[in-house]
């Protein structure tokens, strides 16, 4: 009788002992759960915040990007092959342009107009002529080299079909303006308005707009010396009062 009360006592005592470490498994159980639901939310939580700061970036970008003006030209290297770049007489920023980035040199932010970088002005200063020495201590020059026939009969170089070549050889070495000589033995030949383009510049330097004429400009700094930039154009199309085409490159 003993006995069997014995054993049902540690019956009594192992099934108490199981039903601990069910317990103990189930609040861990429990535990980990809870931590897994926390690390769920944890990990909405910023995603969220992620996907908040990258939505307002871009809101911020594509915003100001609005406030950019249009332009076919990529700020890039291919700059020194050349670049067209339309000049309007009506648009608000389009009338003025800077040849560092190929874009207008004004723009509009919180509805107002600004000044960015205006190497060249259309129209705006002086109707129908283009404007070079504008904002700041800039002042320039700028020269009507005349079309391509004129420099051809000028200079005596011999063209190919199109006209092309006169425009496309004219560059820099140091402080002279170079053109065509001899394309077969490519030589060139020192331009006559290659001393007056390295001159001192003046303020608001003006000259007629014509439809085929190619020009130089030079613009420097009086309150930096060490700021030059010097461009060639070729006007390929041009409607008074309306707009201008140019063919444009930064001579280094």
């Amino acid at each position: 009788m003993t006995l069997m009360t014995n054993t049902s006592q540690e019956k009594i005592v192992n099934y108490g002992s199981m039903q601990h470490s069910v317990a103990v498994e189930h609040a861990q159980r429990k535990s980990s759960i809870k931590f897994l639901i926390a690390l769920q939310i944890l990990t909405t939580v910023l995603t969220l915040i992620l996907v908040g700061t990258l939505y307002s970036m871009t809101y911020k970008h594509n915003r100001v990007e609005k406030h950019q003006p249009y332009t076919n030209i990529a700020p890039t290297q291919s700059n020194r092959n050349g670049s067209i770049s339309v000049l309007y007489v009506l648009d608000p920023i389009g009338h003025s342009f800077c040849f560092r980035d190929g874009l207008y040199g004004e723009s509009i932010t919180d509805w107002t107009v600004y000044n960015r970088c205006s190497d060249l002005d259309f129209n705006a200063y002086y109707k129908g002529n283009f404007t070079v020495g504008v904002e700041g201590g800039r002042v320039g020059t700028i020269i009507d080299l005349g079309t391509a026939t004129e420099l051809r009969t000028k200079y005596k170089y011999e063209e190919t079909v199109g006209d092309g070549q006169g425009y496309a050889s004219i560059h820099r070495q140091n402080k002279t303006l170079l053109i065509l000589k001899d394309y077969r033995n490519r030589t060139y030949q020192v331009m006559d308005e290659s001393f007056e383009l390295f001159q001192e510049g003046k303020v608001l330097s003006t000259v007629a707009v014509k439809q085929g004429h190619i020009y130089a400009l030079r613009i420097s700094d009086r309150y930096e010396s060490t700021f030059e930039r010097i461009v060639k154009m070729l006007v390929i199309a041009y409607e008074p009062n309306v707009s201008v085409t140019i063919r444009w490159e930064v001579l280094f």
